[in-house]
């Protein structure tokens, strides 16, 4: 078993909040799924501990577990930037959207998937008056948003209904909300065209069109989007003006992270 020393001798030092951030450190780029065993060597803590804290970071809502091991969830967000950090995404994204926002004139954002929420991890503004405040960590409902339903339509059956179980946590009431058939309809139309689109769903005025980002495999690993205000952009400005830029912008982002998941990560003794 490992002995770890405490690592300051203050007395208001607390070695447990120490190690429940070196535990979320030990998540790096090249190593976003870590088996019990890789983060209590990473942080350099006892199996036990290491699990404890894991656990308890899977409570909250900062991390997740499956057959592979642990991972960071959206939700680390609310600490700060370590989980856009830890996936580069925002580095690799931001040249396609100021490039999407700059032939747009609009505002342009990535989500993940939390929960039944989808939380904003990368954002492009430009200033507009809208009826919705949005800032990196900012959640919504997913099912009332373009970047929601992309990032549903593209779960397995079995994982969509335990998603859509889960209480939101954002606090925001949708001016719409699907019911079950309706939703059902809306995602098996996004599988079907590999975008989507809503329309004041989320709040008044409010329109957007989102597309899938794409890892090297395929899998859907975030949304893209394009958001306007109604009263001076028509839905048929955003899906026949703004998509094809869109679906543009999304396609060159995934097959850059493609490549940037392709690059060999050696770590120096």
């Amino acid at each position: 078993m490992i002995a770890v020393a405490r690592r300051s001798s203050d007395p208001d030092f607390i070695e447990a909040l120490a190690r429940g951030l070196d535990v979320i450190r030990a998540f790096r780029p090249n190593r976003p799924v870590m088996t019990l065993s890789e983060v209590a060597t990473e942080a350099g803590l006892a199996r036990p501990t290491a699990r404890r804290i894991l656990l308890t970071l899977e409570e909250l809502g900062y991390a997740r577990a499956d057959d592979n091991g642990f991972a960071l969830t959206p939700r680390i967000m609310e600490l700060g930037v370590a989980y856009v950090r830890s996936m580069g995404l925002w580095e690799i994204a931001r040249p396609h959207m100021e490039w999407l926002v700059a032939r747009t004139h609009q505002s342009s954002s990535i989500a993940q998937l939390d929960g039944s929420d989808i939380v904003y991890v990368a954002r492009v503004a430009v200033p507009k008056i809208v009826t919705l405040r949005v800032d990196i960590g900012t959640r919504f409902p997913a099912a009332a948003t373009s970047l929601g339903k992309v990032l549903l339509a593209a779960l397995h059956p079995a994982e969509l209904t335990k998603v859509l179980a889960e209480p939101g946590r954002s606090g925001v009431q949708p001016s719409a909300s699907p019911c079950e058939e309706e939703l059902t309809a809306a995602l098996r139309e996004v599988r079907a065209k590999g975008w989507a689109l809503t329309d004041q769903q989320l709040a008044p005025a409010i329109r957007s069109v989102a597309a899938p980002l794409r890892d090297g495999s395929g899998r859907t690993i975030a949304a893209l989007n394009v958001n306007a205000h109604a009263a001076e952009t028509s839905l048929e400005t955003l899906a026949e003006d703004y998509l094809p830029l869109l679906l543009q912008a999304a396609g060159a982002i995934s097959a850059d992270w493609a490549r940037h998941e392709s690059v060999p990560y050696v770590t120096a003794g």
